[in-house]
């Protein structure tokens, strides 16, 4: 046997069947459960479209503030649609953003496509959950003429995406049994974000609740239910929206 020609292949497939893997892992994201499937159907105040992206329009009149959501990492981004629903349901336009490979990092500036669809929207909050926080934080730090809001769901700001010193309105929303976001995770989020984030802290909540997609490896065991975690990020995050539609109406 030729050793050099052995080598060669080796050095050859290795990287592939790496690759392969990786891909196979990225395409298999986790959920949704029966939950968010029902929520994306149409009904007469919410208007659900599934394209490039997952729209949830009100059929009556909007409040000229969208919302635009990246997904966590690796997770269906149906998962989120419960909560999309509910937004559009108090009258903004509501957009889920899919992602390459499943991962945000591979698509943090897709929400320009979002905003250039829709010009009649005057206002627009970005958020994310875990991965997909972080990534949205990213677009708000690079376009801050055209976002108003950051909500962050068990997400920080990646280093070097300080918005400390910025004017766009914040908050950031952890659960105390999270078992992927460590209290020095908590900590860098609090510095790299304005002065008047609002800090929301879920007593009993964890990663996974965030969405309907089930449990996550590496979590904490939750100590309230998903539906108790889902009321409290939704009014937290309906917070940021209000206050936007308010300050600039």
């Amino acid at each position: 046997m030729n050793v050099k020609k052995l080598l060669l292949g080796i050095v050859i497939i290795v990287p592939i069947v790496a690759m392969a893997g990786f891909i196979l892992w990225a395409y298999t994201p986790l959920g949704p459960m029966p939950e968010a499937l029902d929520a994306m159907e149409s009904n007469p105040r919410v208007n659900v479209e599934e394209n490039s992206w997952i729209i949830f329009a009100p059929t009556k009149e909007s409040n000229n503030t969208g919302l635009i959501f990246y997904p966590g990492g690796r997770v269906d981004p149906r998962s989120y649609a419960p909560a999309a629903m509910q937004f559009a349901e108090r009258g903004y336009l509501t957009v889920i953003v899919p992602m390459p490979l499943n991962l945000a990092i591979f698509g943090s500036d897709r929400a320009d496509e979002v905003i250039a669809h829709f010009p009649e929207i005057d206002n627009w909050v970005i958020a994310g959950h875990s991965l997909g926080g972080s990534m949205a934080a990213r677009y708000a730090f690079r376009n801050l003429d055209d976002v108003d809001g950051l909500v962050l769901w068990a997400a920080y700001p990646a280093e070097g995406d300080d918005l400390s010193n910025s004017a766009i309105s914040s908050a950031s929303i952890f659960g105390t049994n999270d078992g992927l976001v460590s209290d020095q995770d908590i900590l860098i989020a609090e510095s790299n974000l304005p002065e008047d984030n609002l800090f929301q802290l879920i007593n009993g909540g964890n990663h996974a609740q965030f969405g309907w997609y089930g449990e996550q490896a590496g979590d904490n065991a939750a100590e309230i239910s998903r539906e108790q975690q889902q009321m409290m990020i939704i009014s937290t995050t309906n917070q940021i929206l209000n206050q936007i539609k308010t300050g600039n109406n």
